[in-house]
């Protein structure tokens, strides 16, 4: 096999198009290679799918109900394309049937593979978003635009009853299409949780605790918390404006570049500083991030943080006694090249606890339209202060949700909490 050949295809795959090209030399060199004879069926409907496919050369058929008198061809993949690239994330059962035709070389990932390329480039996340959220925009486009004239012309026109059988066979397909598109935006959201923690950091003296609930399938909001050394834990979490997929892409570039950044030894404020101007220089929008970040000293308790236009946290004394922090103005990341941040530090006491939260807590209604509040906040944790930081984020929850009463949920809502023992 031809080596530049071979990278070039892998190139061309929308998912790995940013990577650089030593990436793409080990990505290769860990491929299985595939032949199959003509005619002969890679996978069936209903397989488990756990690994995607670049086809070297020859030509593979998608179909449905293969070698029976329903069997369909829906489409064909040629030289250099490739099928299967979800499975990767998902392991989800195959929708279609594919049957090579003819003689067929191809490339194979495992989803095993995947996850260690994720680990490796963390912002392949953001562009595996991105490329559903495309995906998805331009398949609705062309479905409802393709349906809309078919039933203009079924409307004027007197078919002949086949012509109308084969219209509908058409429209059938777009939108087994379309579904298929639908099932990856689910993946997306699936990846983008995958972004936040799966269990938070486990020090002396001190708990963590964080809950999410995007509003849409696919949110803005983030949070973290992460071991900066021996003695540190980062602590993040923001909001990024509006809702859905726009949001849920600009807000895995904007947690990879706080993470990112965390790892100088920067101050809380310059992190987000140099962030800022990170985004400022890339975006080309509109859009923008309200974010808190802080750095707790595990051996003095010290809380270090810095806000950019985010909800200032709230304390938890050990006697029940919630107090807003001092807070100042502050300027969300990604509008102005040069912005002020509010910084402040502050010794977490012993049996106390900081709640952070995005406005999505306090904004949130019930049937009646009556927003949640700070002060339910405040008065749901002031009867916590024996709970631990998980505890209390998940009470909180299931406070809100209770208020909430089935209401629309019209903004993402997350809280991250410390408490210090």
């Amino acid at each position: 096999m031809n080596e530049p050949m071979s990278l070039n295809l892998l190139a061309r795959i929308p998912f790995f198009t940013n990577l650089p090209a030593d990436e793409l030399d080990r990505i290769m060199s860990e491929l299985d290679v595939v032949h199959l004879e003509p005619r002969q069926i890679l996978f069936q409907e209903g397989d488990t799918g756990e690994r995607m496919y670049v086809v070297v050369s020859g030509e593979l058929e998608i179909l449905k109900a293969p070698g029976s008198d329903d069997e369909l061809i829906l489409n064909r993949i040629q030289a250099g394309e490739y099928i299967g690239e979800m499975s990767l994330v998902t392991g989800a059962p195959r929708t279609a049937s594919v049957r090579a035709n003819g003689e067929v070389m191809l490339l194979s990932m495992s989803r095993e593979k995947l996850m260690d390329l994720l680990q490796r480039h963390p912002h392949l996340a953001s562009d595996m978003v991105t490329v559903l959220a495309h995906r998805l925009d331009n398949t609705n486009e062309a479905t409802f635009r393709d349906l809309t004239e078919k039933n203009h012309q079924l409307q004027h026109t007197n078919r002949k009853l086949q012509d109308a059988i084969d219209e509908l066979k058409e429209a059938q397909e777009q939108l087994i299409e379309k579904e298929r598109l639908e099932r990856e935006l689910k993946v997306a959201a699936e990846i983008q949780m995958s972004i936040l923690p799966d269990t938070l950091p486990s020090v002396e003296g001190f708990d963590f605790g964080g809950r999410i609930l995007p509003a849409r399938q696919v949110g803005g909001d983030f949070y973290d918390v992460f071991v900066l050394d021996t003695n540190k834990i980062g602590v993040l979490i923001g909001d990024v404006a509006d809702k859905g997929v726009p949001s849920a892409i600009f807000m895995a570039r904007a947690h990879a570049l706080i993470i990112a950044e965390a790892d100088s030894s920067a101050s809380p404020g310059e992190v987000l500083r140099r962030v800022n101007k990170h985004v400022t220089r890339l975006e080309k929008s509109t859009q923008f991030v309200t974010a808190l970040y802080g750095v707790l000293d595990i051996n003095t308790g010290i809380f270090e943080y810095a806000r950019a236009g985010h909800e200032p946290p709230l304390l938890l004394d050990a006697d029940g006694t919630v107090n807003r922090l001092p807070h100042k103005p502050g300027m969300a990341l990604g509008l102005w090249e040069n912005i002020s941040l509010d910084e402040y530090s502050l010794q977490l006491p012993r049996d106390s606890m900081l709640m952070m939260f995005t406005d999505g807590m306090t904004d949130c209604r019930n049937p009646k339209g009556v927003p949640f509040g700070l002060e339910k906040i405040k008065t749901t944790l002031s009867g916590l202060s024996v709970a631990t930081a998980q505890a209390a984020c998940d009470q909180l929850f299931d406070t809100l949700m209770y208020y909430q009463s089935g209401a629309k949920q019209d903004d993402d809502v997350t809280l991250v909490a410390i408490h210090a023992r």
